[in-house]
C-alpha cells in the first residue's frame, strides 16, 4: 500500500509493563492521568505535508516498509516494538476529529531507538526511510467490538539471528490491550483534538493541521511486553524482525513459530506476517 498520504499515529502506553521494559516509564511521571489504566498519550511519526513545507519538520519522511528495517546511528541501540496498527478513517468536525473508524488490521513494528535525553516521542520514531513496519498483509475489521473477529487474534514477535528463531515479544492476545474497542476510539478522539504539548507528548492537532486535515491515519496501539530475550536484546545488520497478528482460534503459537522460521508458508488469511530485514 502507498501510505504516502496517510498520517502515522502512535499509542504510548496501552500495554501494561511495557514501558517499564523499554526504560521509559519515567518519561511520563509528571503527566498527570486520571485513568492509571490509560495510555500515556498519542505521538506522530509520519506527517505527510506539501513539498514546500518539508523543510518544517524531519516527520515528513515515509518511514513505513513492509521488508526491511533500516539502522541509524550504530551507536544507538535499535529495539522492535510488535503492536497492531489500524489503519482508519478520519472524520472532521470544524477542524476537530470526531470520529475514527477503523477498516483494517495490521502486523506493525513500531522499531524504535532507545535515545535517552529525546524530549519527544516522535524523536525515536522516526530516523528516515524505512525505520518503521507495517504488513502488506491486512484483516478487514467486521466491527471494532467485542465480538468482533479480533476477539480471536494474537500478536507474537520474534527476532531471526544467525539461523536461530527467538522468541523476542510475550505472545499476547488482541483483546489484553489495556484500551480497546470502543473506549480506545473514544480516548483517540479526545486526544487528536485536545492532547496539549506536554512532557514527551506533543499537540498532535497541529500535526494533523500540517498535513492538511487527512482523511486516513495508520494509528499503532501500543507495544507487547518482551520476552527476557527481547528486552536485553538490539537489532543488529543481518538480524531478521517478524512480528504476525494471527488468529488464535486457527493457529497455535508452534506453528506461527514454524511459519517465522520459514519452516511453514504464510497463509493467506487470518494472518497478518511482517517479516522485516534488518539493515
Amino acid at each position: 500500500m502507498d501510505w504516502q498520504d496517510v498520517i502515522g499515529l502512535g499509542v504510548a502506553g496501552n500495554f501494561a509493563g511495557h514501558l517499564e521494559q523499554a526504560g521509559e516509564a519515567s518519561d511520563f511521571k509528571d503527566l498527570v492521568i486520571e485513568d492509571a489504566r490509560a495510555p500515556k498519550g498519542v505521538f506522530p511519526f509520519y506527517v505527510p505535508v506539501s513539498p514546500e513545507r518539508r523543510d518544517e519538520h524531519f516527520l515528513h519522511v515515509c518511514p513505513i516498509s513492509s521488508s526491511r528495517i533500516r539502522l541509524g546511528s550504530d551507536a544507538e541501540k535499535h529495539q522492535i516494538e510488535p503492536e497492531v496498527s489500524l489503519l482508519c478513517d478520519l472524520e472532521y468536525e470544524g477542524g476537530r476529529v470526531v470520529r475514527v473508524v477503523p477498516r483494517r488490521a495490521m502486523a506493525h513494528n513500531d522499531c524504535s531507538i532507545r535515545r535517552e535525553g529525546a524530549k519527544k516521542i516522535s524523536e525515536k520514531k522516526n530516523w528516515g526511510a524505512e525505520s518503521k513496519g507495517t504488513s502488506d498483509q491486512a484483516i478487514e475489521i467486521d466491527r471494532f467490538a467485542p465480538g468482533g473477529r479480533l476477539d480471536d487474534y494474537r500478536i507474537a514477535c520474534f527476532l531471526l539471528r544467525d539461523g536461530r528463531l527467538e522468541e523476542y515479544g510475550i505472545d499476547s492476545p488482541v483483546a489484553s490491550y489495556s484500551y480497546m474497542y470502543e473506549r480506545l476510539l473514544d480516548w483517540l478522539v479526545a486526544k487528536l483534538s485536545d492532547q496539549r504539548d506536554e512532557g514527551p507528548l506533543e499537540d498532535v492537532s497541529r500535526w494533523l493541521e500540517v498535513a492538511g486535515h487527512p482523511r486516513r491515519a495508520l494509528i499503532s496501539i501500543g507495544a507487547t511486553r518482551y520476552t527476557d530475550y527481547g528486552e536485553t536484546h538490539f537489532l543488529a545488520r543481518g538480524d531478521q524482525s517478524i512480528v504476525v497478528v494471527y488468529d488464535g482460534g486457527r493457529f497455535d503459537h508452534e506453528a506461527i513459530a514454524a511459519i517465522a522460521r520459514g519452516d511453514a508458508p504464510c497463509p493467506t488469511e487470518h494472518i497478518s506476517l511482517l517479516r522485516q530485514d534488518v539493515v
